[in-house]
């Protein structure tokens, strides 16, 4: 008779002295305290790096004997009694002294996104939208803010990335077990896991609510990977951004309607709504249904959920706007258009924006029923009022409800833990509490320009090696020789980290052209062929794997860092990820940003890249359109009055050449003899 195999799970138990290590491992707040990774690290210094970084797979996989020998370590114990009481202080307090203003305790902010970028151990996020909802959800935890978040539980979520030897990207998916990420099921009044159901055409799809802890803040996420579903519908859950448009619209009514009735079903009632873009945006129809169910009129009902409802658009580019047709939307939202109470014309005549393309536009829904709109810039705001002026035909796009607030960084999460020493060695610890402040800048000038430049070789120095560790797996694995990769890797030397290094590291996308640099490879050649002031290039980020152009730009990056003349001075590196882009906003010298103005919204990564003291290169667009002064980087004018894509390209990377030719490598190389740096650099 044949045996039967089974599989055995063995999971290592927490001695008593040290049992909160699992408190630890299972709140996000590890993810921008450097303590608890540290408390990791000193368990199992390889674990940590082989597990991703992620505690709660660490604690599943370190061996017993690590754990029964750290719970007798005096020097362990103390340091994780330090971080234990760090943690509990952090929430017991009921702010941090970050609080500018405390809002009613009868007030809850409910804070809608796709996408959600805490960590590279919770893989629901793609770039840089769910970064920014991840520090949301981080900047709301410290002021203490009463704020719940709510999105999918992507299983698979968003793709891993390999180059192979052709620069082809391929993209992989790996299923995400739950009990390997900090996220736990959320129960019901019964104790049993709390389960809701969204309408979907004439079907209900059962969803389960489970929860993550960002700190204080709670984050809910729908899992619709569950038995009660048939296979099409437990799909729907499983991959950010995959599939085609009766994908999307599934994900976008189950991250809308589900959304909120899973707060209904936790008894939670927002007083404020936040749409953080346009996926979310049947949210609003799920609240118009609620009070018209409560005999509420629909205009009326349309005004009282406005009132409360605040949306911000991240994008001027059309492929962020999703847009359905208007048959799709009628089928798939077919239980929830009749309980509004009017005709199916008038509900999707709220998705239209009177021009000549009749689909449903989840932008225009979410402008038709909020009263806060803004953009993520103060350009990015004139040019939204522009694109939804049709919203407000009797009023001047520059008079129309159209905002801006300019995206941030989370400093905690991006800011490495060299330059916090530096500056509580020389600001003191409030320091972190006065980032608002000005005078906190003439502070910092005054650090001695030497201690600067030697912590930022030090994180240079790192950002090296982890660049070459990463390249030569890259470059094995497509079976390069040893002897070449040595030869394309000369310049990345860790331990004299002397070589001008600039990094461009964002997603591969048309309007961002990462191939501007090499418009002219005649110049491009005279600027970097020089040995004794060697300027290497380093560039990653991820396409759309639907995105055919943005895969092409990474094939074009690839052919000519393969050029003998380029083989070393430029570098294209693979798996494009938070990790990797902290490394390179921090590690590299100048960071480098080309896009086609006005259509970079913001640009968040450049501001990660300045509170490092990497100096930023880039258009004046987005933020750095208002963070620019003329001393604090460089800045390339776009050519408003190109009268063709080719003029345009053409001006910008001209100005590009003699920016590097003319300031950035002349300044970078001229370098003090006794001080053995360039004091200007450093100034800069």
């Amino acid at each position: 008779m044949p045996g039967q195999t089974f599989s055995i799970d063995i999971v290592p138990d927490l001695p008593e002295s040290i049992c909160r290590l699992g408190d630890l491992a299972d709140n996000l707040w590890f993810s921008w305290h450097r303590p608890p990774p540290h408390l990791f690290l000193m368990l199992d210094r390889e674990l940590w790096w082989r597990v991703g970084r992620n505690p709660r797979l660490f604690l599943r996989y370190v061996d017993q004997s690590v754990l029964n020998t750290a719970a007798e370590d005096r020097t362990f114990l103390s340091a994780y009694r330090s971080v234990l009481a760090e943690f509990d202080a952090y929430h017991d307090n009921s702010h941090d002294g970050r609080t500018p203003f405390r809002l009613p305790d009868d007030e809850l902010i409910a804070y809608f996104c796709a996408e959600f970028g805490f960590h590279d151990s919770v893989p629901i996020y793609s770039g840089g939208l769910g970064i920014l909802a991840g520090d949301h959800c981080k900047t709301a935890s410290d002021l203490a803010l009463p704020f719940v978040a709510v999105g999918l539980l992507y299983r698979q979520g968003y793709f891993r990335q390999r180059i192979d030897a052709q620069g082809n990207q391929v993209a992989e998916y790996t299923t995400v077990a739950s009990h390997e990420i900090p996220v736990f099921p959320v129960t019901g009044p019964d104790g049993q896991d709390l389960v809701i159901d969204c309408p979907l055409q004439q079907r209900q799809v059962h969803l389960k609510v489970w929860k993550a802890q960002v700190g204080r803040v709670q984050v809910i996420l729908l899992d619709g990977d569950i038995d009660a579903n048939a296979e099409e519908d437990r799909t729907i859950t499983r991959v950010l951004y995959g599939g085609d448009q009766t994908m999307r619209i599934r994900q976008e009514i189950i991250l809308g309607i589900g959304g909120v009735r899973a707060l209904r079903a936790l008894n939670l009632a927002p007083s404020v709504w936040h749409i953080n873009e346009g996926h979310a945006a049947f949210m609003l129809a799920e609240r118009v249904r609620e009070l018209v169910s409560a005999a509420v009129p629909f205009d009326a009902a349309i005004e009282a959920v406005a009132a409360a409802t605040v949306f911000t658009t991240h994008t001027p580019v059309s492929a962020g706007h999703d847009a359905f047709d208007p048959a799709m939307v009628l089928d798939y939202l077919s239980q929830v258009i009749p309980a509004l109470g009017v005709t199916p014309e008038r509900f999707i005549a709220l998705g239209h924006d009177g021009g000549e393309d009749r689909r449903f536009n989840m932008t225009r829904l979410a402008v038709a029923a909020a009263r806060g709109i803004n953009g993520v810039s103060r350009l990015h705001g004139r040019v939204s009022s522009q694109i939804l002026a049709s919203a407000w035909p009797q009023v001047p796009p520059q008079e129309n409800p159209v905002g801006f607030v300019t995206n941030g960084v989370h400093v905690p999460t991006f800011l490495r833990s060299e330059w916090t020493g530096l500056l509580s060695e020389h600001l003191g610890p409030s320091w972190a509490y006065q980032l608002m402040d000005r005078d906190l800048t003439d502070s910092i000038m005054a650090i001695p320009p030497g201690r600067f430049w030697y912590v930022k070789q030090q994180i240079k120095g790192e950002t090296l090696r982890a660049l070459r560790q990463r390249l030569e797996y890259q470059h094995l694995h497509n079976r390069l020789s040893s002897a070449h990769i040595r030869r394309m890797l000369r310049y990345l030397d860790p331990e004299s980290p002397n070589a001008l290094v600039i990094g461009f590291a964002r997603r591969f996308a048309a309007y961002k052209r990462a191939t501007l640099l090499f418009t002219d490879l005649d110049w491009l050649r005279a600027i970097v062929d020089h040995d004794e002031r060697p300027v290497i290039f380093v560039f990653a980020g991820k396409a759309h794997p639907a995105d055919e152009p943005g895969q092409r730009l990474m094939q074009e990056v690839h052919r000519i860092a393969n050029l003998p003349e380029f083989f070393d001075k430029v570098l294209l590196v693979e798996g494009y990820n938070m990790e990797l882009g902290g490394l390179l906003t921090s590690g590299v010298d100048v960071w480098l940003n080309t896009p086609v103005y006005p259509l970079e919204a913001s640009g968040t990564s450049g501001m990660k890249a300045a509170i490092n003291g990497t100096v930023n290169l880039s258009v004046l667009d987005g933020w750095w359109a208002e963070g620019y002064d003329g001393s604090n980087g460089w800045a390339i004018p776009p050519a408003t009055q190109a009268s063709s894509d080719y003029e345009r390209d053409h001006h910008d990377a001209t100005t590009l050449y003699e920016i590097l030719q003319d300031e950035v490598i002349p300044m970078y190389y001229r370098r003090d003899r006794k001080l053995g740096f360039s004091p200007e650099w450093v100034e800069r």
